[in-house]
């Protein structure tokens, strides 16, 4: 086995996961590499930061997920650098790996675009611990305005400001005005939680602007219903720990920032001196491959390629990430298999996106889908959503985790997962 081709995969989302799977039978050794030990399922990381979700029900070990896979090791480490020529990456340890063949897929980063210094004040949602602040900050707003008797100071607890109306932010805006209204109605005595202001800001002119202009107005009703102020053609100027700045010259006081306003490929793309596009994004060939690089690919978010039946880039979405590293993890078992044999290598297919729609939920019965050409909204799209995402969850015991609660909060609009860790000196008073 020492002797059998090497493949190198950067990353353990869905492309990385999927093209590790795609390889089984490959006769290879496989190496994963990550720099956190899990699997995450970015599309519900805002149910953690909004107590609803515990971190463990949308996230497994990626060794536990190829425990029984004895071809594939796993290392928790940073790659530092790739080198094409040499097919071969340096990672943060110090240690140096060749391989036979390096798929790269390891996603997108959050920007500030060129501010930064934003990124103290408003954090973005792209780990469990990104999570896990957004929601201490949330609940924590709520404890202080408990103990506040100026109605400025309380008010300014209780606003919290969303950057950015794409899915995440919408679902986020949403999610905030639902614990503010009905979970916790009851649980303060000394002020009204359904006073809490939840500000989403767009930049653009509608929500959800990669979707239909009918599925942006719906959702823009569904979160105003809910008691979100929706903010559009509007810029963030300049924010600090107190409130935001905006293009038009208001300035909101807040205790609660959550960015989701833009996104870059990882700065490890850069190492590979191939073309990239403005946002990071590394352009590759129709196989998925690098140009001059064959032996080198590149899936999922951080892949820019056309989709030859669209003629528009693929956009980064989960199930477009799956599709790249399944397509890449058969290419190259479908070339092991020919050179274990003796025979030519195939000619590689172009990767064709297969688009299965698009889902976003704003709160209990409101989401908007599109699919196959047909847009609805309501129920029946908050039903496929939760469905959808229990599909791609990965492991049983997550998915029936995850039923179980969504269930009990659709019944009782309870969202438990609102411990705050605290030690007991932070209440001390401060000489």
């Amino acid at each position: 086995m020492s002797h059998s081709p090497h493949i190198v995969v950067i990353g353990g989302g869905f492309a990385g996961i999927e093209c590790v799977k795609a390889l089984r039978g490959a006769n290879a050794r496989i190496t994963l590499i990550d720099r956190q030990n899990h699997h995450l399922f970015q599309p519900l990381l805002y149910q953690v930061a909004t107590a609803a979700l515990s971190a463990t029900s949308i996230a497994a070990p990626i060794r536990e997920v190829f425990a029984k896979r004895k071809d594939v090791s796993v290392l928790m480490d940073e790659v530092r650098s790739i080198h094409p020529e040499m097919r071969a990456v340096n990672l943060a340890s110090g240690r140096r790996i060749e391989a036979d063949y390096i798929v790269l897929a390891a996603g997108l980063r959050s920007v500030y675009f060129g501010n930064d210094e934003w990124e103290t004040h408003a954090p973005s949602l792209k780990s469990i611990s990104d999570a896990i602040e957004i929601r201490r900050k949330f609940v924590s707003a709520f404890e202080a305005a408990e103990l506040l008797d100026d109605d400025a100071d309380r008010s300014r607890q209780l606003t919290f400001v969303v950057i950015g109306a794409g899915p995440t932010g919408v679902e986020m805006a949403g999610a905030f005005a639902e614990l503010s209204r009905k979970t916790l109605r009851d649980e303060y005595r000394r002020f009204d939680t359904s006073d809490a202001r939840v500000i989403l800001i767009e930049g653009q002119d509608r929500v959800l602007p990669t979707y239909s202009p009918g599925s942006s107005e719906q959702a823009k009703r569904d979160l105003e219903e809910l008691g979100v102020e929706v903010m559009l053609n509007t810029l963030v100027e300049d924010m600090d720990d107190m409130a935001v700045t905006l293009s038009d010259g208001n300035r909101v006081a807040t205790s609660t920032i959550v960015w989701a306003a833009g996104v870059a490929g990882e700065s490890i793309g850069s190492t590979l001196n191939s073309e990239r596009t403005k946002g990071g994004k590394i352009v590759v060939s129709d196989d998925l491959s690098v140009p001059d690089h064959p032996n080198i690919f590149v899936a999922g978010d951080i892949a820019h390629v056309i989709d030859p039946k669209s003629n528009a880039p693929v956009p980064g979405v989960a199930p477009a990430a799956i599709q790249m590293g399944r397509f890449v993890g058969r290419a190259i078992k479908r070339e092991l298999n020919a050179t274990r044999n003796n025979r030519p290598s195939p000619d590689r297919s172009a990767f064709v996106y297969r688009d299965k729609g698009s889902l976003a939920t704003i709160g209990r019965n409101r989401a908007v889908a599109e699919l196959a050409g047909r847009r609805f909204s309501g129920y029946p799209a908050f039903l496929l959503w939760a469905i959808v995402h229990i599909y791609f969850l990965i492991g049983y015991r997550n998915r029936i985790m995850t039923m179980l609660q969504w269930f009990w909060q659709y019944v009782h609009y309870d969202r438990s997962a609102r411990i705050i860790p605290t030690k007991s000196y932070e209440f001390r008073d401060k000489e």
